[in-house]
């Protein structure tokens, strides 16, 4: 007699920047659990997502949420006190990725390379640029690249940047300012197996225009995906290996991609983590499906991979827990 499939939640939506991202990434988890004889309940999660899970009462949760508050540990902390096993990292490690300067002091002590920079206050930038031209602006706590200007000579901002030109310094009241790093976009996914988990591959990305921006990530044929990268293999090497670095330090589960900047005049000293991302997107587009793809890992056997990986980690925190009452 085959074992029924568990009860699968996908929770999707939401309220944040990446509402449009997430929704796409939702459906395709669910269709793809379908598929394979799941049980699947859809959820756009809305204030009474708490009364809807309890009542959907599902084994586990996949978390195809992106941003505020579904990959910021909000979303997590209700989910660890409900008691339902989640996909994905928990709430500490949700928390710390999600803010790029708390990501920066788990990641560099231990020789994990970022770009400098300090945070500065919006207000700063219309009387003097916090750092040498060109400098890159970014909000400290969002994702897909919502909010990021590349601020250079040439740039139609101002110098000092002008009250009344369109920016993330209208949006936000505080700023992580870094040097720009010239060169590559690369990015490097890792997910958690049975035998720990594995850097997949090395994608080169190749806006067509500008940057590698929210649009970019999100429009078909916007942006050139090269996989794998057509780099030398000590970068493939060291890309794969800062990762997996961020991945453990990070105490990342289920998956997570690692985006990079590399400057290959520099050779390895020009290769910086930009960030890790918790909650990689699982669109068509996205570069989780795309790298796994490649290593051999169609979209349905990834989306199992990724419950299974929560199921695990839930039954091994049960165990846990029980020798500790013993």
């Amino acid at each position: 007699m085959s074992v029924p499939r568990p009860h699968v939640v996908v929770l999707m939506g939401g309220w944040a920047n990446e509402r449009p991202v997430s929704l796409m990434s939702g459906s395709g988890v669910a269709d793809a659990l379908e598929s394979r004889g799941y049980r699947v309940t859809r959820i756009d999660m809305d204030r009474q997502v708490a009364a809807r899970l309890a009542e959907a009462a599902p084994d586990v949760v996949f978390n195809a949420l992106h941003g505020v508050p579904g990959e910021d540990g909000t979303v997590q902390g209700m989910l660890d006190l409900m008691g339902i096993p989640y996909t994905h990292s928990g709430l500490a490690t949700s928390v710390i990725a999600i803010d790029k300067e708390l990501t920066k002091q788990a990641l560099v002590p231990h020789g994990v390379p970022m770009p400098g920079g300090r945070i500065v206050a919006s207000e700063e930038l219309y009387e003097r640029d916090p750092l040498a031209r060109p400098y890159v602006l970014k909000p400290v706590n969002e994702g897909s690249s919502v909010g990021v200007a590349i601020v250079t000579d040439e740039s139609n901002y101002g110098n000092p940047i002008r009250r009344d030109v369109a920016g993330p310094w209208q949006q936000f009241d505080h700023l992580l300012a870094e040097p720009f790093i010239r060169g590559l976009e690369l990015t490097t996914a890792v997910i958690d197996g049975a035998d720990g988990p594995r850097a997949l591959a090395v994608t080169e990305l190749r806006p067509k225009s500008g940057f590698y921006d929210f649009d970019a990530k999100y429009t078909d044929g916007m942006t050139e995906h090269i996989c794998p990268a057509d780099i030398p293999e000590n970068i493939t090497a060291l890309c794969k290996k800062y990762a997996l670095d961020a991945h453990h330090l990070l105490g990342c589960k289920g998956t997570s991609r690692t985006d990079f900047r590399w400057d290959d005049d520099l050779g390895e000293d020009g290769l910086f983590v930009l960030e890790t991302n918790t909650q990689p997107g699982m669109t068509p587009l996205s570069l989780v499906p795309e790298q796994a793809r490649y290593c051999g890992m169609d979209y349905a056997d990834l989306v199992e991979a990724i419950v299974a990986e929560a199921l695990r980690s839930a039954a091994a925190a049960g165990k846990d827990a029980a020798r500790g009452n013993d």
